[in-house]
């Protein structure tokens, strides 16, 4: 028999649906014919950006966005074309990213490569070419985001020169662009172009929620309750390894799954850890597994370091070192050795190492 260190895992499900609840108060979104709140914020550019800065414009567009939102990277494109389309029509155009990095769970970064810091957005605006000022607003700056109160991200928010608030909701009717109807700020900016009232002054948004500070708490929350589970041991042979490599049960079908043999003696295995954690808290709600065939003599030496590291999937042990049963079984030589199964249980990849996470994603989409 070979002993099985168990961390036992919260459901994704159920760790969303208590990260989700939160009994701050609601946050109020600007009320049409208010003027714009004021703004000193940050830019991706390195300098700060002011309300003032915009007064040479007609008309002013306030987008709160992000970049770990799917949504809001839907509308990438769709916010350049409106910048490029109305530039020389006395319109301008800022972003402002709402979101504290500090309050996304890392279950909702399983959409994108970047999270909401500062240095990322730089990264993110420099790489798509953004063609607008994109501002910080969460975190300390948050108070500004508040002010104008976005439900969501992408949400749009249409000043007159006068720069009171004349459109405030969606940017039109669909995430994917070629199921759009209704473009409902160019609708609002052709009205108000035009001299005209607009029509439509607000809708309801769409998108991913605002991450504002006070979700911090709850993300120390999501961690402690990982932390904090207990180690259980339980015994396991080699039909069950077998098992696992298939996919065989009908738990693990649809599951993409790594197996990692490595121990805790191993430079290479430790150095490797933080980009295999990474991927796992990530993408596990998606269906990502990671089983661990550890090469260590002392399993007390290796449940404490496992619960030290919170290395939150199923360690194989049996105490043999380099004689162990598995490694011979599939003729490892040296480690870290990383292997992904697919959903089908098919070994499709034999060396893992390096942009794991970008790997799992893609088979996770096949």
């Amino acid at each position: 028999m070979i002993s099985k260190i168990v961390f036992a895992v919260i459901l994704a499900l159920s760790i969303t649906a208590v990260a989700g609840v939160s009994d701050e108060p609601e946050v109020a979104t600007l009320k049409i014919g208010a003027k714009a709140p004021n703004f000193d914020l940050p830019g991706v550019d390195g300098k700060n950006w002011k309300l003032s800065d915009f007064d040479k414009a007609k008309t002013l567009v306030v987008i709160f966005t992000c970049n770990h939102c799917p949504t809001a990277q839907y509308y990438e494109e769709r916010v350049k074309k409106l910048v490029a389309d109305y530039k020389d029509k006395g319109v301008a155009f800022v972003a402002i990213s709402p979101n504290d990095p500090e309050s996304v769970r890392p279950d909702e970064m399983g959409y994108t490569d970047l999270g909401d810091s500062l240095e990322e957005m730089k990264v993110r605006a420099r790489d798509r070419q953004f063609n607008y000022p994109y501002l910080q607003g969460g975190g300390k700056y948050e108070a500004v985001a508040r002010a104008y109160g976005p439900k969501a991200t992408p949400h749009a928010f249409i000043f007159d020169a006068e720069r009171k608030l004349q459109y405030v909701g969606r940017i039109d009717d669909s995430e994917r662009e070629k199921f759009v109807r209704v473009r409902d700020v160019r609708l609002a900016l052709d009205a108000m172009l035009a001299g005209k009232d607009v029509a439509v002054k607000e809708n309801r948004v769409f998108g991913c929620s605002v991450k504002w500070s006070s979700k911090g708490e709850e993300i120390k929350k999501y961690w402690d309750r990982i932390a904090a589970e207990p180690v259980t041991i339980e015994p396991v042979d080699a039909e069950g390894m077998r098992r696992l490599r298939m996919n065989a049960s009908p738990n693990d079908r649809g599951k993409l799954r790594l197996v990692n043999f490595w121990a805790t003696w191993c430079g290479p295995c430790v150095a490797e850890l933080p980009n295999v954690k990474a991927a796992y808290e990530k993408l596990h709600p998606k269906g990502f597994e990671i089983v661990g065939i550890s090469f260590d003599k002392d399993k007390q030496k290796l449940e404490e370091f496992v619960k030290t590291k919170e290395m939150a999937w199923p360690q194989y042990f049996d105490g043999k070192f380099w004689d162990n049963d598995f490694g011979k079984q599939f003729g490892i030589q040296s480690i870290p050795s990383m292997w992904l199964v697919d959903k089908k249980g098919n070994l499709v990849d034999l060396s893992a190492r390096g942009a794991l996470a970008e790997k799992v994603e893609k088979l996770l989409a096949e």
